[in-house]
């Protein structure tokens, strides 16, 4: 599994999911956005172009923390096309896992 791919210069990450499982749903939601700006960074881009996201959260009652997070993240750019679903992720200690696509500069 790649972490990054690029195709005619748009970006596809992998869903990437907390370093720390020890957080709760904003320190783990923090964790993964600072993970997708390095890989977008790497990828020579940032989230000014993202396109699309799709995030699996564990728990709906963490919605709105998580979402409060996400707006805070992306101040000053325009929000991507986005999905949220209800998954049960593959690590238990996961809360949430988040997969983007942006446009290359």
């Amino acid at each position: 599994m790649s972490a990054v791919t690029v195709f005619n210069k748009v970006v596809y990450l992998s869903g990437q999911v907390p370093k720390n499982t020890d957080a709760d749903i904003t320190g783990q939601t923090q964790d993964i956005l600072a993970t997708i700006d390095q890989l977008l960074a790497l990828a020579e881009t940032d989230k000014s172009r993202l396109l699309s996201a799709h995030v699996y959260i564990k728990n709906l009652a963490d919605f709105q923390t998580f979402n409060a997070v996400w707006v805070d993240w992306l101040k000053g750019c325009v929000a991507p096309s986005r999905a949220t679903i209800q998954a049960d992720l593959v690590n238990p200690d996961w809360l949430i896992e988040i997969a983007v696509t942006a446009a290359q500069k």
